[in-house]
């Protein structure tokens, strides 16, 4: 058996990190990803492996048909973020438009934005005859953010996840509300110029993944009249740590599910559409989901602490004895603690 340690802390170099093992599902990135895809017809792209629950999947229909956003609550760890990518994974709905939320978060950073200073500097070196043309480039200045870009025109609804809306300014729920309801905004910039310039301008969306077949179209889209109508509502899902609550009238116009922690034969179900049913791994999994559900009644533990601990030490180098019962006390400290315990 290989020293799982790659690093050795002498103060030696070495090419010890060739020896790297594949990444976790979950961690693979770019090239490692592509070439997973290609090589192994059971890679789950993300979102393909998330167990939803019964009260999710009714939830997620109502939302559907309903037209209305999903506020998603739960614990960190539970699979809030997950659920977003399930439902685009299984319905084809394209590119997850991500948007994260902080306190500086404003409505606007989520509708578009705009290169004012850029599009100023350019216009200075240019040919100040050229009018027209200058007007033409503006959308060279404009990307649609993922709330923009959720509302664009199309035949299936786009995917929104706003995450962690309980961390914004206390005004954004209620910013939301009249883009919830009538599914439309403007672009000033491109709405000031409209008639002057007489055609649509291309811009810049928030999608980025360009060989996705669903989405990968829209990298780029036209505005006309710097108007944007959604045609079809698009699928929104907000999470929520509980940190806060909400304005009844904001709340009003959401679907909510809370995502309990999950039990021992849930925390079972996930291990194995992460990690597979190998031997190995179902015995690491065993001994680790009871330390994990015992551990968890004392304080907040994600789900995917328990992943990283069953992936470390069911690896061909991998550490053993106390080694091992040391890195899995490291790996599952609560959520809730600075302090190492």
């Amino acid at each position: 058996m290989r020293n799982w340690k790659i690093f050795q802390g002498n103060n030696s170099p070495h090419n010890g990190v060739e020896n790297l093992e594949d990444p976790p599902p979950w961690r693979k990135f770019g090239s490692d990803a592509e070439s997973d895809t290609k090589s192994d017809s059971n890679h789950k792209p993300r979102g393909a492996a998330f167990q939803p629950s019964e009260e999710a999947i009714q939830l997620v229909n109502a939302a559907l048909h309903l037209r209305r956003p999903l506020l998603v609550t739960g614990k960190p760890g539970t699979g809030k973020t997950s659920l977003a990518y399930a439902v685009a994974y299984e319905l084809k709905l394209g590119e997850v438009l991500y948007w994260p939320i902080t306190t500086r978060t404003t409505l606007k950073d989520g509708l578009y934005y705009y290169d004012a200073i850029g599009r100023l500097q350019d216009v200075k070196q240019q040919d100040e005859s050229k009018d027209n043309n200058k007007l033409k480039e503006i959308g060279k200045y404009i990307q649609l953010g993922p709330l923009g870009t959720s509302l664009l025109p199309s035949e299936k609804p786009k995917i929104l996840l706003i995450d962690e809306i309980d961390k914004s300014d206390i005004d954004l729920p209620n910013d939301l509300l009249h883009v919830f309801e009538e599914g439309r905004f403007e672009i000033p910039e491109l709405v000031r110029i409209a008639e002057k310039l007489g055609e649509p301008v291309e811009v810049r969306t928030a999608y980025q993944d360009k060989d996705n077949p669903e989405t990968g179209k829209n990298i780029k889209v036209f505005i006309n009249e710097g108007r944007i109508q959604c045609q079809t509502f698009p699928f929104v899902i907000l999470t929520s740590n509980g940190e806060r609550d909400f304005p009844p009238a904001f709340l009003r116009r959401c679907l909510r599910l809370n995502i309990p922690e999950p039990n021992e034969e849930e925390l079972a179900k996930i291990v194995e559409a992460h990690l597979g049913n190998d031997q190995t791994i179902q015995d690491a999994a065993k001994e680790l989901i009871h330390k994990f559900l015992t551990k968890r009644q004392q304080g907040d533990l994600a789900t995917d602490q328990l992943l990283n601990a069953i992936y470390l030490i069911s690896r061909k180098s991998s550490p053993i004895g106390e080694e091992k019962e040391e890195l899995t006390k490291q790996l599952l400290k609560y959520l809730n603690s600075a302090e190492d315990r």
